[in-house]
């Protein structure tokens, strides 16, 4: 269970920034995975192509994420692809927040997202009590389909690293896969709920400097 003792601490971990740490290889890392997963949801008809997003989304995951890890790293070693895959549904619940109410969402502090059994269950409470999908529903089993497949994948991506275990790399590199996974379950809420990507056509005016 989450103890706020920790929170300071994960925070640095989180937000360490140093000449010892390989930024380079965990931002390739991330870009590969996020790659990976966006294929995966693409393949399953979840996604066309492109990890739709809003600023809103993104950075809210840097409010929950000590506590998720917190809660997530616990679960590595017995059930390592829910240590993953429940960043996913977060990022469905805070998504269908952001649609809904952003106001509101704002002011949800993490244990919201708990089901009966607290952290174990947070799928099933996500999936039935705030997306409002029964579980038996064919739209709740697609979710839990994808979500499922990328978790594994993420989980087998993290291995073929090889990173030695409980190491501070290892650490930043779970870290970036569930930054990740959140990032893919708000994307998928966000199609879900009708939003899509387009480009804009610019006038042929734009950006072009007026004649003296």
């Amino acid at each position: 269970m989450y103890s706020e003792a920790l929170q300071p601490l994960l925070w640095g971990f989180l937000n360490f920034n140093s000449t010892n740490m390989d930024i380079g290889f965990l931002n390739r890392f991330e870009e590969k995975i996020q790659n990976e997963l966006l294929h995966i949801c693409t393949s399953h008809g979840m996604l066309e192509g492109v990890l739709l997003a809003t600023d809103d989304i993104t950075d809210h995951w840097n409010i929950l994420a000590p506590e998720y890890v917190a809660d997530a790293v616990g679960q590595i070693a017995d059930y390592p692809t829910v240590s993953v895959a429940w960043a996913g549904y977060l990022g469905l619940a805070v998504a269908h927040g952001w649609d809904k109410n952003w106001q509101e969402c704002l002011k949800t502090p993490y244990n919201a997202y708990y089901g009966s059994q607290g952290f174990d269950d947070m799928d099933e409470h996500i999936i039935e009590h705030i997306l409002g999908l029964a579980l038996d529903s064919r739209e709740a089993e697609k979710i839990e389909s994808v979500i499922r497949s990328c978790a594994q994948a993420a989980v087998t991506l993290i291995r073929r690293e090889q990173i030695e275990p409980q190491s501070p790399m290892a650490f930043h590199v779970f870290a970036r896969a569930v930054k990740v996974m959140y990032r893919i379950g708000a994307a998928i809420e966000l199609k879900r709920l009708g939003y899509k990507f387009e480009e804009m056509a610019l006038p042929p005016h734009f950006g072009r400097l007026p004649e003296c």
